[in-house]
């Protein structure tokens, strides 16, 4: 336990397990999971979702895209606003409007109020999910912050890959509704368990917004997400290419915008990138959660319009990867510790990627839903190596002044991968000769992304100091403290 939360047990009388970090880290864990596993879990409730509201598959697919849109284009604000008001208190926020959402998206009557539910949705998930990283750097020690940020990380990886098989299973059982309605009682023990455990530890400095910031971030990443998540249905007609070209100019404004104000608190310290280990890393968050996105969404439907399974039937056959997934990452990250996060990292690439090949040359028409299992375990195993090293090595050198705007940056690189990997997985498929022949050059895609990350992993790199603190993000010591 950090000193901050020390003080604040002693200063409050709490409860023993109040900032606690392995308490204050399943909180966290739990509420984030909660948010990225709503981002798969609705995708395999389409069909149900059309039937009950009579709705077209256009609106609703903007059940899928209301949510990563908003999520994708708040991530660097809300960090910063963690900065600004708390990150607890910022977390809280988020965990509560999450979920009211989640209610009015099991409670919608109609398509449109189904999409306005899941758009807050997503920005309570916005609110939340850059608090999470931040408070683990404040409450853990550097000694143990590996194995946290490791079991944080793999988070990310079984909710991704889970989201099928625990959606089949609420849809076929108890109906579409209840994959919203299943996050109201664990929203409430996420709150509860916020107030009781997680301590509220701010700065004694005043910060500051930049709004101009937040406008052109917002508009940029905005655009952007939209293009790549529209480009395949409006055929990337120009005026999807214009959209494009303007968010990108927009985000340069926001860089050179971002360079003038290194000495006044900016929503992204350039600082952070002095490290190669933060950058390469976080460009790996992005080329991974590509690669997760393009091999869970094929292996899906393969199961399904292929194989003729059944939505549960589907994603109990994809289940091997988040249960071998999740048993791994513990270790994963206590290994990270022990020999450095990179070897256990491209351990991971290799074995996800040998998995996932294997899965396309078993993917026929003749094939058995019991012939994946060894390849989906080679991905969970790879899963697993991946996702937990990730966190603890991009912010192993980052100081805890600055974990907010790392945080931000991470998880937005993170969700843009995402959306990237979504549009090019379409993409693919749609440009196959036959169906199987389209599924097979979608899950080609992830092979390629983590060959590319294996190269850069083992470049050889120069080792440098960790950060000094920027005029504008000055060592917060003394001034901290815990509610």
């Amino acid at each position: 336990m950090t000193g901050a939360a020390k003080a604040g047990t002693a200063k409050t009388g709490a409860p023993k397990l109040r900032g606690n970090p392995w308490a204050v880290l399943a909180t966290l864990s739990l509420g984030f999971f909660m948010t990225l596993l709503d981002m798969t879990i609705v995708n395999i409730a389409i069909p149900d979702v059309m039937r009950s509201l009579h709705a077209g598959l256009d609106q609703v697919m903007w059940m899928v895209s209301g949510y990563t849109l908003v999520l994708a284009a708040l991530l660097v604000t809300s960090a910063r606003l963690g900065d600004m008001k708390g990150q607890r208190t910022l977390f809280a926020a988020g965990t509560a409007l999450f979920t009211l959402a989640s209610a009015a998206c099991g409670l919608a009557t109609g398509p449109t109020t189904l999409i306005a539910a899941r758009v807050v949705q997503g920005l309570g998930a916005a609110l939340l999910t850059p608090q999470t990283m931040a408070l683990i750097v404040a409450t853990f020690p550097a000694a143990r912050r590996g194995t946290a940020l490791g079991i944080w990380g793999s988070v990310a990886g079984v909710a991704t890959l889970s989201g099928p098989t625990l959606g089949g299973l609420i849809v076929s059982t108890v109906g579409w509704r209840w994959v919203f309605f299943v996050n109201i009682p664990v929203g409430l023990l996420v709150l509860a368990l916020t107030f009781r455990w997680v301590p509220d530890l701010r700065t004694g400095r005043a910060h500051r917004l930049d709004l101009t910031g937040v406008l052109l971030s917002g508009a940029a990443l905005t655009g952007l997400t939209f293009a790549l998540m529209e480009g395949d249905r409006y055929s990337w007609n120009p005026g999807i290419w214009t959209l494009a070209a303007a968010s990108l100019a927009l985000g340069a404004l926001f860089l050179r915008h971002q360079a003038r104000r290194q000495d006044a608190e900016p929503l992204i310290p350039f600082a952070l990138f002095t490290d190669r280990g933060f950058t390469v890393m976080t460009a790996l968050m992005g080329a991974i959660g590509a690669a997760l996105i393009g091999a869970v969404l094929p292996l899906s439907l393969f199961l399904q319009q292929q194989l003729g399974l059944s939505a549960i039937h589907a994603g109990l056959a994809l289940a091997p990867s988040p249960l071998v997934s999740l048993l791994v990452s513990p270790y994963a990250g206590r290994l990270s510790d022990r020999i450095g996060g990179r070897r256990v990292l491209l351990a991971g690439l290799l074995s996800f990627g040998t998995g996932l090949t294997a899965a396309i040359l078993l993917a026929t028409p003749g094939a058995h839903a019991l012939t994946l299992t060894a390849p989906l375990m080679l991905m969970g195993l790879g899963t697993g190596c991946m996702i937990a090293p990730l966190s603890t090595e991009a912010m192993r050198n980052v100081p805890p002044q600055l974990a907010g705007a790392a945080s931000g940056v991470n998880n937005t690189v993170r969700q843009l991968g995402s959306v990237l990997g979504a549009a090019a997985t379409a993409a693919l498929m749609a440009a196959g000769s036959t169906p199987l022949a389209g599924l097979h050059l979608a899950m080609a895609l992830p092979v390629v992304l983590l060959a590319i990350a294996a190269g850069a992993l083992v470049m050889p790199s120069r080792r440098h100091p960790t950060h000094a603190p920027t005029p504008g993000n000055k060592p917060e010591t003394a001034s901290c403290y815990a509610e």
